[in-house]
């Protein structure tokens, strides 16, 4: 094994490793979760170098620059004030779905009116036009971190896969005998996961077009899916109240994981695959094992359905969106509830953390989208101007830009 060169990873905070075995280039990836401004660099490379032989004695200053870099990334926080930049009229139909490519120079916008819509944010020009489906496009995503490709999962039943470049279709995966309503690539590129209303996952292969597996087992509609970070594992919720995961390889489902009673409203892996969330109509969030698939937590406080539920990319925070109005935020390690966010006039259908972790944003009924601080429970900023129910907010990598979707037919672009 032959150790090539590093990549830096800013979120979470990590070095990647590219070396050469038996003359194939390979990967692998050191994670530094709990990194902070204040961890000596000098300890780190020590407990770095016991456990990666790839890493000599020669390299091992490069390694301590990685470690100051990824710390001075840290210390560059956040003070960052969004300010409205444009709003773009994306569709005469109402949209479905928003989501940015990785660096955040382009996202797609989903819609009614059978198409999907690829944008360049800097401008609000409209790149190209998906046309195709049949009927709803309602699941979209890139296959970051390329951003080469586009998946689009319709209420025609297929998905199609696109080229993000020219807008060509290069397949359409045709199969589900309902409705397509959750997808996702694998973080290799190499596989799309498809949720029906059939009650099945489906694993489709991104070169040949062809269906790679079905995951029976669910009885009622698979509305979240969700692939671990080294793509060996997916995960689904259904309205079912079951939450299944499979492995990818073989089709085969691992564990189900039972206990809520309302039908899984979201689910997620953390970082380092070992912790599942899901969020309920129950009320409730819980936390699984992913080895043994045994429930280790219960997330309680909310008073209304769970709409949305997510990690913070280091998988040490979990936040919840409810229709309480309210979103809450937890450890992931003590399980106790940090923060209630309180603000929103109306039910909360989404929740993400900014890439830093510092930072919460909230989407609402209310027309609002709200921006928190983590640490302190405030609400630094209200994102006003939608004229209706706000269905999506997203950051793009660096947490520099926003963008909010609304059933006003509007998207809204914050730098």
């Amino acid at each position: 094994m032959k150790l090539k060169r590093f990549l830096l990873r800013y979120y979470p905070p990590g070095i990647i490793l590219e070396y050469d075995k038996g003359g194939q280039l390979r990967t692998k990836s050191i994670d530094l979760l709990d990194l902070t401004p204040e961890t000596n660099p000098d300890e780190l490379l020590a407990e770095i170098r016991q456990s990666e032989p790839l890493i000599t004695g020669s390299r091992a200053d490069q390694v301590k620059q990685l470690i100051v870099r990824l710390q001075q990334k840290q210390k560059q926080q956040h003070h960052h004030r969004f300010c409205f930049m444009k709003e773009l009229k994306a569709h005469i139909l109402p949209l479905t779905n928003v989501a940015f490519d990785k660096s955040g120079s382009r996202f797609i916008t989903g819609s009614y009116d059978r198409t999907c819509r690829v944008w360049d944010t800097a401008s609000g020009r409209e790149l190209h036009t998906l046309e195709g489906h049949r009927n709803v496009v309602y699941a979209i995503t890139f296959n970051n971190p390329y951003g080469d490709k586009i998946a689009t999962g319709s209420f025609d039943k297929t998905c199609k896969l696109w080229c993000a470049e020219t807008g060509k279709c290069f397949h359409t995966f045709r199969g589900h005998m309902a409705e397509i309503v959750c997808l996702a690539f694998n973080p290799q590129s190499t596989l799309v996961a498809t949720g029906s209303m059939d009650a099945t996952a489906k694993l489709w292969d991104v070169e040949t077009g062809e269906e790679v597996a079905t995951l029976t087992g669910h009885t009622a509609e698979v509305l979240s899916l969700c692939f671990n970070t080294v793509g060996n594992q997916l995960v689904t919720g259904s309205f079912d109240h079951t939450v299944a995961i499979w492995d990818v390889a073989s089709g085969r489902r691992v564990h189900t994981l039972t206990g809520h009673r309302g039908e899984i409203s979201n689910v997620q892996f953390n970082w380092d695959c070992s912790l599942i969330v899901t969020g309920s109509m129950d009320k409730t969030c819980k936390l699984w094992e992913t080895g043994s698939g045994k429930c280790v937590a219960t997330l309680v406080g909310h008073k209304e359905e769970v709409l949305d539920v997510c990690f913070d990319l280091s998988g040490q925070l979990i936040a919840t969106a409810s229709a309480d109005g309210t979103a809450r935020v937890f450890s992931a390690n003590t399980h106790q509830c940090l923060m209630t966010l309180e603000g929103h006039d109306g039910e909360i259908s989404k929740i993400c953390f900014s890439p830093q972790g510092s930072r919460v944003l909230t989407a609402s009924s209310d027309k609002t989208a709200r921006l928190w601080d983590v640490q302190s429970g405030v609400c630094l900023q209200v994102l006003e101007g939608h004229t209706d129910e706000i269905f999506s907010c997203v950051f793009n990598y660096e947490g520099d830009t926003i963008i909010t979707g609304s059933k006003d037919n509007t998207c809204r672009v914050w730098y």
